[in-house]
């Protein structure tokens, strides 16, 4: 029986001006070079804490820190199964409202903002690119949190209830 390990990992989607801000990673240990946010894998301590991983991510990544966002909001959670790993991801979505930021350089790829109409034809990891799918059709407009389960024919999402 093969071993399965758990990878756990988060991602942050900045709007401004109609647009999002994406990063062309290159060097990943987990993806081929393409365009996603912002984002990285957990530290000790941060476990149960995705929302603080996700801003130190942002932080070393770009140096842009929480007071420069709007409010950040959890929106999907998903798995799926890959090489002998379950990869759970938290994508957080915010708006930009510090506009006198330099965001030009991160040390793991090229940040470039991208019109929304124009996110969809960057090469992205497949569960990236099916959250951006749902966020840019339907989750913009509600604070739903999705659960994603990754399958052959895409994300099958679900509304995530407090019962």
């Amino acid at each position: 029986m093969t071993t399965i390990i758990l990878r756990n990992m988060t991602t942050i989607y900045i709007s401004h001006n109609n647009k999002m801000l994406l990063l062309y990673r290159i060097g990943s240990r987990v993806v081929e070079p393409s365009w996603c946010g912002i984002g990285g894998h957990f530290e000790e301590g941060e476990l149960n804490n995705p929302k603080a991983c996700v801003l130190r991510e942002l932080f070393e990544e770009t140096g842009i820190c929480e007071k420069d966002l709007g409010k950040v909001e959890l929106r999907y959670i998903t798995l799926r199964l890959k090489n002998n790993e379950i990869r759970q991801n938290y994508y957080y979505f915010t708006e930009l409202i510090n506009d006198s930021i330099d965001i030009s350089e991160c040390k793991e790829g090229v940040l470039e903002w991208v019109d929304r109409d124009q996110i969809l034809e960057k090469d992205m990891p497949f569960t990236a690119k099916e959250c951006l799918k749902h966020y840019l059709n339907n989750g913009n407009d509600t604070e739903m949190i999705y659960a994603g389960t990754a399958t052959d024919d895409g994300v099958d999402f679900v509304e995530l209830k407090d019962f």
